[in-house]
């Protein structure tokens, strides 16, 4: 191999001096715009603090109260159990799983599975799942991820209880705001007779990625948001920018930007290396790979990771199951690869957005990917609510069964911090 040719890939200084002088140009207009929305909130340290007093379980409860919301009964029982050490501990729930050879059996802390389920968008159906894993000694996920229209959220006040309850369990978990080319922004998108207008993306068009940066503020001050899905190359750029100034800010990556090879997985951290903070940290603190991505790319990817000082930052979240309708082919199952990677890779999150196939395959409506753009409003006219909630609860059930096959290899899982750890 040419090691002259290899070294003619480096990155000369005076092109970081170039990009330093145009991110410096009091007269650039893109910077301008986006310090103008950090002004607009008090600046840096304002924001922070706000975020922080707003987002404390305490704070939420209380507003609830306030509101008189019946979800405040939910959150006490949910506090309670906690204390109490109602649910299963980790140690419990492999001597559940191994009996008598767990005594025997070493675990691989360091390579632990985050436990990821989406979409949960509604408060009570996750209340439902944590009686269930009281009732059953089954385990509550690490993370979760949401898709439900924020301003709708805000007036039912679910956005409230559902944060309160996530920093009451330990979890993780990400929203997605609205301002996406979903909304209208993107002329190309429509249904399936403008499908060519999603090859490039859902989009933040035009002045919308100000307005998505305006709206991540605004959800981060008022109800202590710190996490939301970005799908635009425009927007997480300015996602690193915002961590860069010291707005403590985080951000995941979706499937929908399309990572699926090495290459494509360095671009992402390649930039996320340039804004990192000084102690090595970036906004960016996950992302989905997509769908059709094999255990060779992940490990390549982890390479890169690693090689950036990524490792510990930025989590892999990997699609295991996926909903039965409207997003890939079915069957799709990646359990089995999962344990296989498991051993190799760090900090990767088993993300299970769909029931067992078998399961699905039985339901009178199985989980769909369109279900989570419907609005409160389109369930109850439809008449849907019971069966969304059952692909909620299979999806909970297909969480548990993947700690299972972890814990049966010798694997280690990331459920709830909070109650089961």
């Amino acid at each position: 191999m040419d090691s002259s040719l290899q070294q003619s890939l480096k990155i000369s200084s005076e092109v970081v001096d170039e990009l330093n002088l145009f991110l410096l140009d009091p007269g650039n207009p893109m910077i301008t715009s986006f310090l103008s929305v950090i002004e607009k909130y008090g600046g840096v340290r304002e924001i922070n603090n706000k975020a922080m007093e707003n987002g404390k379980p305490e704070n939420l409860i209380r507003r609830l109260a306030e509101l008189n919301s019946p979800y405040v009964q939910d959150l006490q029982w949910l506090r309670e159990q906690k204390d109490n050490r109602a649910f299963i501990s980790e140690e419990e729930y492999r001597e559940k799983v191994l009996g008598e050879v767990n005594k025997k059996m070493s675990f691989k802390d360091d390579y632990a599975v985050t436990l990821e389920l989406s979409a949960a968008q509604y408060f009570p159906w996750l209340m439902v799942s944590a009686r269930q894993a009281v009732e059953r000694r089954e385990l509550m996920p690490g993370r979760y991820i949401r898709v439900r229209n924020m301003a709708e959220q805000v007036k039912d006040n679910d956005i409230l209880a559902f944060a309160a309850a996530m920093k009451i369990i330990g979890s993780s978990w990400c929203e997605t705001l609205d301002t996406k080319g979903t909304d209208g922004s993107n002329v190309h998108l429509g249904g399936p007779e403008t499908i060519t207008g999603y090859f490039g993306g859902v989009g933040q068009p035009n002045e919308h990625a100000i307005q998505w940066l305006d709206e991540f503020l605004h959800y981060y001050t008022e109800y202590g948001v710190r996490q939301v899905l970005n799908i635009n190359p425009g927007t997480v750029l300015l996602g690193y920018l915002l961590h860069k100034i010291g707005v403590d800010i985080e951000f995941k990556i979706s499937v929908f930007m399309g990572n699926d090879n090495p290459y494509s997985v360095l671009w992402t951290l390649m930039t996320a290396k340039l804004f990192s903070r000084p102690d090595g940290t970036s906004s960016l603190i996950g992302f989905n790979f997509s769908n059709s991505v094999d255990n060779v790319t992940i490990e390549l990817s982890s390479g890169i990771r690693k090689a950036l000082g990524f490792e510990d930052v930025v989590r892999f979240e990997h699609h295991i199951l996926e909903t039965y309708r409207a997003i890939v082919r079915q069957p799709y199952d990646r359990r089995t690869e999962l344990i296989e990677i498991t051993p190799r890779v760090k900090n990767i999150s088993a993300k299970h957005e769909g029931g067992e196939v078998k399961v699905e395959e039985t339901r009178e409506r199985p989980s769909s990917i369109l279900d989570y753009f419907l609005t409160k409003e389109d369930i109850e006219e439809q008449g849907i609510a019971t069966h969304l909630e059952r692909n909620f609860l299979d999806k909970h059930d297909a969480v548990n069964n993947t700690a299972r096959a972890l814990t049966e290899n010798g694997l280690s899982f990331i459920a709830a911090r909070e109650l089961h750890h």
